[in-house]
């Protein structure tokens, strides 16, 4: 005899329901499963079809949960805890162990990256998963423990700030080495191409050239020639192929400068009004693999700080002779 609930919906819907109210985004929820964006959309149709209530507010540029919607995420999302806590006690403790960590894709690819394998290498048991985005991401919702986020001050005990940035410009030492023109001053900059970070989203004007060169007087100066890119990793590729000069980032740009790989060729910069911090998600403050991360970030940018003199005195020597 078959007992199955005939009114349960297909599992496969409720996979697509979860995806889209956990992103508020149906885009989202189709890239996460690998599905088109109209296979979502007709996925969440048909739940709300059989359900004869709409789950989603659809709006012009946003998306979210109505009453009936909220019910049954927390119902959903509940359920799928439960179901990935009695499969790992199932598969017992020989499991890695694993936890997420969200930033930006430039802090991602420029500094936490290249320094995580001084964790890994003291902790190789532990699975730690990059998710490089610009979005900010609700940990509670999307289920990811830590954050690392270049924002102004943050409030609250989980927020702990890592470092401030700085902001000057930076090239190739080849491109000063070939160039027909001396870069001495920041007004010799008009000999130059200037790499640009296009930044969409306007929330950060001090890393473009506009605001810096406003600042030192310069802003008639017409450069010989402009590269925008849309990612900032991008315009650290571009200035270490000496393409031109771009606006670099320290302590993100630390390493380069070290390696001689970027020179900064004048002393001239600014404080950015952002800093990064890291934060933690309420479950992630009791898993003791997360904790043992954030000290280790916390110890990784004290030595930044630390450093700093050091570091500015470097910069200093990476300066073009007169």
């Amino acid at each position: 005899m078959n007992n199955k609930p005939s009114d349960l919906p297909p599992l496969g819907l409720i996979e697509g329901f979860e995806a889209a109210a956990r992103n508020l985004s149906f885009t989202k929820a189709a890239q996460e499963l690998f599905l088109t964006q109209s296979a979502i959309s007709r996925q969440i149709k048909t739940l709300e079809e059989r359900l004869g209530v709409p789950l989603f507010r659809r709006r012009t540029r946003a998306l979210s949960l109505t009453d009936a919607g909220e019910v049954l995420y927390r119902t959903v999302a509940e359920m799928l805890r439960r179901l990935e806590d009695t499969t790992k006690l199932i598969r017992g403790p020989s499991v890695a162990r694993a936890f997420t960590v969200t930033t930006t894709p430039a802090f991602a690819s420029l500094w936490l990256i290249p320094r995580l394998v001084g964790y890994t290498n003291h902790r190789p048991e532990v699975d730690v998963r990059i998710s490089a985005t610009s979005d900010v991401v609700n940990l509670e919702r999307s289920k990811i423990e830590l954050a690392i986020r270049y924002s102004g001050p943050i409030a609250g005990d989980t927020a702990v700030k890592l470092f401030h940035e700085e902001v000057f410009p930076v090239c190739s030492p080849a491109l000063l080495r070939n160039h027909p023109k001396p870069l001495k001053t920041p007004s010799d900059l008009k000999h130059y191409v200037l790499l640009h970070y296009e930044d969409v989203r306007h929330t950060a004007p001090w890393l473009g050239w506009t605001q810096w060169l406003q600042a030192l007087g310069l802003s008639d100066l017409r450069p010989a020639g402009a590269l925008h890119f849309s990612h900032y990793d991008q315009v650290v590729v571009a200035a270490t192929n000496g393409q031109g000069v771009a606006l670099g980032r320290s302590p993100l740009l630390k390493r380069q400068i070290r390696d001689r790989k970027l020179v900064a060729p004048f002393s001239a910069r600014s404080v950015a009004p952002r800093a990064y911090y890291v934060i933690q998600s309420a479950a992630a403050s009791r898993n003791e693999d997360v904790i043992d991360f954030v000290a280790w970030l916390r110890a990784e940018a004290k030595a930044e700080v630390v450093g700093g003199k050091g570091a500015r005195a470097a910069l200093r020597r990476s300066a073009p002779s007169p």
